[in-house]
């Protein structure tokens, strides 16, 4: 029997060089009661980073699990905050000590939109899968789901006086919502394409909504109390809407509902952007004073919501304009007063502009009593930039007070590189390079560069090699300095002396390798003996190196070959192409020895592990995959990243892997001494594809049910299925045992003697000889329940209350006991004088002695059958 190949398991160690991810917003959050607008929460990657603006560093970080966060909002008191992630699940974390205890899952797609309550006793999240969720914190429940979207839900308002709730969506409709009733009872239909944010104004009494384009909506909403009677009939109104709708061109603007019943809505007016294209997002401080917008570029507008007091003055200055160009009198006749008409413009006035460095990706702004404003700028090029503007000025400007730039680069990592002892790590991007320490994670040095596409430390020097876009190469230092110390006669220096040493590298030009086609990758054997060259025309060139003779072609690739590399021993060359495919070569003939599919798009890096005939490749599929070129079997396959995987590098031990990619991180895999085991891996990626389809299936349709706007929040998953399966199995085995347990009775009734008891089941034998019913109780108590109540448990507070509940619940219980004793005694009773009565019996009486005649017949025909 032969030995077994054994591979040992890489696992994900880090995740650096992200600052803040583009899908997730950023938001401020205070940190055990301290300073505000210090810090803010970031998404990055599948974590959330906690920032110090001040500082310019990370404090917290609040771990994910496996998807990319999508959108973060902090609590109303700042203790907790609720993340929302791709997949569609939520998690609530507390700021004091990092963990979360809440989980909701009840979405299949990512979650666009997360808002809490006033008092944070409810959540409210939206999702690209068009519904709305709102979930009981307390109780860490889902209490409903609203459905009546047709597109991915942009923005969520709780409008806490009336108990509404307000929804914007892509479908371009906007939805307001009664939360006692669960459905929706207004859609405004005011838009023309999708509403991508909104904010209230005026404490509830405005919403401004923004759409694709330049123009912000505003709408004034009037509360109808009940009972209140509508002042002109429904046909009346009816016909007067449509008469508006045909005279008016903006037909969009009105709402096709006729009858308010809760409310109404009628716009107010428009705020025009200086921008042209549509409203990523729109936010507002805590008291809506001011709000902020911005579109696709790098422009921030900041407007502000004037005061009651600061609109009559304006309209007193106004008044007073249009008096002094009023017409004098004339014979005798008094002039007429002059009306000044009451616009938005004059209840909403712009602040400023604000420029960022890049295009922005979410805004959150912050106002002090004092008139200080500050607004946190998260960018598409993975930077945090802080402004601030004073309200209070004339003329107020947005002041640049803080950047963070130093963890990461501005653009993707095009290559990587390990140094020869293990420690440093080289990335290079389109705009600088950078040099890692892969123990602490921190940047040693950070230099101005052109777009470089590849990378390697100099062997036994302090210099870094790179290869650029433009067809040049450059060697840069990235140790500061080199010093050594050397000692001198006495009688010459009076101590020891210093010397900077400088050493220079230069490369000379030898040969030249004339090729027909475009070049895509090059590789040099180990040996120095053969270069391997991948060619546009899908082929891959090989040639000696002292001579540049021709030696071998690999062809059989159906698109360019975009990656190679060569084995430690030069008798294996593996190839990555476009094709998906990757192809494993012997150098001594050519011949090709398998080809596997490899990745689900193109591969785009491969390299061997060093001393050994294992590989790894990156993918446009967000996968790295590890093969055997022996065996040419699949290994593992680490998953972790969000967007394409442009390179990898592994440290010359083989202990460590970096890779870079397109969502900007770059992450840190670690080999560890557990073994793979090929079988259950490949089990593990048929329960992960079996998980993905069901979460991706729809519920199924009750036949005579139709869905209406409300349904239960949860979702189902592998988990809930397979309390189902393990319930199920504990139910059967219950029946079953009963029904031997009831068997075993009747035989000894008939045979008139106990008899030994049936052999019990060995799972029950295996629980401590158990009942089935117990075992039933057992496997229901391991399932994890959909309720929990660990905030109420956690709370000193609520002792007192839980204790008096506690008792006055089985008092309570008892009273009820004996009161439904007492009433089960009086109704035998009267059934036993109208039975005595009437001369009749009841039909379950009766029922019960017909039973009780069967069994004793029964009885009496096995005692039979045995004496025969």
């Amino acid at each position: 029997m032969g030995l077994t190949k054994q591979y040992l398991r890489y696992v994900p160690s880090a995740v650096f060089g992200v600052i803040g991810c583009q899908k997730a917003n950023i938001a401020f959050v205070t940190l055990r009661g301290g300073e505000k607008g210090r810090y803010v929460a970031v998404g990055a990657c599948e974590h959330v980073f906690i920032w110090d603006v001040r500082k310019a560093e990370k404090v917290l970080i609040l771990e994910g699990k496996k998807h990319e966060v999508t959108y973060i909002c902090p609590s109303p008191d700042g203790v907790h905050v609720a993340v929302g992630y791709e997949d569609g699940g939520v998690r609530i974390f507390s700021l004091l000590n990092c963990e979360s205890n809440i989980v909701f899952s009840g979405h299949k797609s990512a979650v666009s939109v997360i808002k809490y309550d006033a008092l944070g006793a409810r959540l409210v999240t939206g999702s690209r899968d068009t519904d709305v969720i709102v979930w009981d914190i307390i109780n860490e429940s889902g209490l409903y789901r609203l459905k009546g979207h047709k597109d991915a839900i942009t923005q969520v308002l709780f409008l806490e006086s009336k108990n509404l709730l307000i929804t914007s969506s892509k479908d371009s409709f906007v939805k307001w919502w009664d939360l006692e009733t669960q459905h929706c009872f207004k859609t405004m239909v005011g838009h023309r394409t999708e509403v991508w944010g909104m904010v209230l104004l005026n404490q509830g009494n405005r919403l401004l909504t923004g759409s694709t384009d330049s123009e912000l909506r505003a709408w004034d909403i009037e509360h109808i109390d009940e009972g209140k009677e509508v002042g002109e009939p429904r046909e009346k109104k009816v016909r007067t809407l449509l008469e508006e709708k045909d005279d008016n061109d903006d037909a969009g603007d009105v709402d096709e509902e006729p009858e308010d019943r809760i409310l109404a809505c009628k716009k107010a007016g428009s705020i025009l952007r200086e921008a042209r294209d549509r409203v990523v997002s729109l936010v507002t401080d805590a008291k809506a004073k001011v709000f902020a917008c911005h579109g696709l570029d790098a422009n921030l507008e900041v407007f502000m919501v004037l005061s009651e007091e600061e609109i009559q003055k304006k309209m007193d200055r106004k008044l007073k304009k249009a008096r002094k160009k009023s017409k004098p009198q004339v014979d005798g006749e008094e002039a007429s007063e002059p009306v000044v008409e009451r616009k938005l413009k004059d209840e909403i006035q712009k602040l400023a502009n604000i420029k960022a460095s890049s295009k922005i990706r979410s805004v959150d702004c912050l106002l002090f009593p004092n008139g200080e404003m500050k607004v946190a700028l998260l960018q598409q090029n993975n930077v945090v930039e802080m402004y601030t503007l004073k309200i209070t000025e004339r003329k107020p400007t947005g002041n640049k007070t803080s950047r963070l730039t130093l963890g990461g680069h501005r653009t993707d990592v095009r290559t990587l590189a390990f140094s020869s002892d293990n420690i440093a790590v080289l990335s290079a991007s389109g705009e600088s390079v950078k040099v890692w320490n892969r123990s602490t994670l921190q940047v040693v040095r950070t230099m101005a560069c052109e777009y470089a596409l590849c990378s390697l430390f100099v062997p036994g020097t302090d210099r870094l090699s790179l290869g650029l876009r433009a067809g040049k190469f450059r060697f840069l230092t990235w140790l500061q300095e080199c010093f050594w110390k050397a000692s001198m006669p006495m009688r010459e220096l009076s101590g020891p002396c210093v010397f900077l040493q400088t050493r220079r590298l230069t490369v000379k030009h030898t040969r030249t390798l004339q090729l027909d086609e475009d070049v895509l990758c090059v590789r040099l054997s180990p040996d120095q003996r053969l270069l391997a060259v991948s060619l546009l025309d899908c082929t891959v060139k090989v040639f000696y190196t002292d001579t540049l003779k021709f030696f071998l072609s690999l062809y059989g690739h159906k698109l360019p070959v975009l990656c190679l590399d060569i084995s430690h021993d030069s008798a294996l060359i593996a190839t990555g192409s476009a094709d998906k495919n990757v192809k494993v070569w012997g150098l001594d003939f050519g011949d090709c020895h398998r080809s596997m599919f490899a990745h689900e798009d193109s591969v785009m890096f491969l390299q061997f592990v060093p001393k050994t005939h294992l590989f790894f490749t990156a993918g446009k599929d967000r996968r790295i995959k590890q093969w055997d070129a022996d065996k040419f079997e699949h290994i593992q396959t680490l998953e972790g990243h969000h967007r394409e995987v442009w390179c990898l590098a592994i440290s010359p031990s083989g202990d460590h892997i970096v890779s870079s990619s397109h969502d900007k991180s770059l992450r840190l895999w670690e080999r560890t001494r557990e073994p793979i085991i090929l079988e259950e891996e490949k089990e593990m990626v048929r329960e992960a594809e079996f998980e993905e389809s069901m979460d991706k299936g729809d519920e199924p349709i009750v036949p005579g049910e139709t869905k209406g706007e409300a349904e239960p929040a949860g979702k189902k998953t592998i988990e809930t299925v397979k309390a189902a399966e393990r319930i199920m199995e504990a139910i059967e085995l219950y029946r079953e045992e009963s029904k031997k347990l009831e068997d075993h009775r009747e035989v000894c009734e008939a045979a008139g003697k106990e008899l030994p008891p049936p052999k019990m089941n060995p799972i029950l034998v295996a629980f401590g000889n158990i009942s089935p019913s117990r075992y039933v109780l057992e496997v229901i108590k391991k399932v994890r329940s959909r309720v929990h109540f660990g905030q109420i448990t956690s709370n000193q507070m609520l002792v007192s209350v839980i204790d008096d509940l506690r008792t006055n619940t089985i008092s309570k219980v008892h009273e009820i006991r004996d009161v439904l004793g007492f009433n089960s005694a009086g109704l035998h009773f009267l059934q036993q004088e109208i039975e005595t009565k009437e001369d009749v019996m009841f039909f379950a009486d009766a029922t019960e002695r017909f039973e009780e005649k069967k069994r004793k017949r029964r009885k009496r025909e096995r005692a039979i059958l045995t004496i025969t």
